[in-house]
């Protein structure tokens, strides 16, 4: 019954982050601190004001602010209005799912609505318990200093309420799953709480992010078969970790400067002119995953197209990117979210072209057993 009405309030605000899916605007830390994460700043290139030439790029903060004024605060607080966070987020989960579907079949629709929604609650969890921790140092630091707790709007207490409730309607949409699958989500909770940290402490905040937006691809699995498979699970999982590193290496260049005058630590500043040597690693990495999955899951050539067009946007990404240039590596940070449409478009074909394969073979061997 919990998960029932959880799931089915919380689609709700699913909807309300997809009317603003095709353009967004606003200072992506991909994820970083917008969703919590390694990086200082509200998704926005730090040394600009991030692209300004896209007329959709409003309609994300358009939704939000068209919403009753007392519930505005609460809404930017878990960063409704910049969904790409919850794009990033969300991705792994729709690979895992659509690879645990049937051969032949699509993707389980209920599934990706369900994770969805779960994935707009976690991000916006991870946001709140972000804010939380940087409360006092986002009031000295003007891109930051309109948060809604730094400005005063919410209160601590009320953001811990808030907090409580998003937490609460995602162990809804959990509790909507199997036995297996709610003991793997909860596991994710100490990772949610523990990572807006890590960039305190350690060079490495990505892989910190990497391993917590990732569970995803455990989970999905897990949502449709009952529990993991660790020869599809684990090299799937290891490949989000590695895109993780990639894109968000990428974005932290943006605040590199701000991050040395402040103290704060990423991998843009522990890779310095060699990042892209780094994230060419992090690349072949990531495809030598991928394609272990598709040997373990069985996928087909459209699987396999799509992962070579995934290196060929990476590629182009990596070697074209200026990491001296925020804009530059805004626009190649949000583009990651068509990479990650890439892989389960070709996961998707690619189990759809099981069925046409067992469908020839047993035409063959009708047509033997005939003859």
């Amino acid at each position: 019954m919990l998960g029932s009405r959880a799931a089915g309030f919380a689609r709700g605000l699913w909807s309300v982050a997809l009317a603003s899916l095709p353009g967004w605007r606003g200072r992506s830390s991909a994820l970083a601190r917008a969703t919590g994460a390694p990086h200082g700043g509200d998704l926005q290139p730090s040394a600009c004001p991030g692209p300004r030439g896209r007329q959709l790029s409003l309609s994300a903060a358009a939704v939000v602010n068209s919403a009753p004024r007392p519930l505005q605060p609460y809404l930017r607080l878990m960063r409704l209005d910049k969904p790409i966070g919850t794009w990033l987020l969300y991705l792994p989960c729709t690979w895992s799912i659509g690879l645990a579907a049937e051969p032949g079949c699509f993707p389980d629709w209920y599934m990706l609505s369900l994770f969805g929604t779960g994935a707009i609650l976690m991000r916006g969890a991870g946001c709140t318990i972000n804010d939380m921790w940087d409360q006092d140092y986002d009031k000295k630091v003007t891109r930051t200093a309109s948060r809604p707790i730094a400005a005063g709007d919410i209160s601590t207490f009320q953001s811990f309420v808030f907090l409580g409730g998003q937490l609460t309607l995602a162990l809804g949409v959990l509790l909507c799953l199997n036995y297996y699958s709610i003991a793997l989500g909860a596991g994710s909770l100490l990772l949610v709480i523990t990572y807006p940290l890590m960039k305190r402490i350690t060079y490495w905040p990505q892989l910190a992010l990497g391993l917590t937006f990732n569970w995803g691809a455990l989970l999905g699995w897990s949502a449709i078969k009952g529990s993991c498979d660790p020869s599809v699970c684990l090299p799937l999982y290891f490949s989000g970790v590695m895109w993780t590193l990639i894109y968000d290496t990428i974005y932290a260049h943006q605040d590199k400067r701000d991050d040395v005058l402040i103290g704060l630590k990423s991998t843009a500043l522990r890779f310095g002119e060699n990042t892209k040597l780094w994230l060419s690693g992090f690349s072949v990495a990531m495809l030598g995953a991928l394609s272990l999955v598709g040997v373990n899951s069985g996928q087909t050539a459209p699987y396999y197209a799509a992962l070579g067009a995934v290196g060929a946007h990476l590629t182009h990404q990596i070697y074209t990117v200026d990491i001296h240039r925020p804009e530059d590596c805004w626009n190649k940070f949000i583009s990651n979210r068509t990479l990650g449409l890439i892989v389960f478009l070709g996961i998707v074909l690619g189990n759809l072209w099981k069925e046409k394969k067992t469908d020839k073979t047993k035409k063959s061997t009708e047509n033997k057993i005939e003859n």
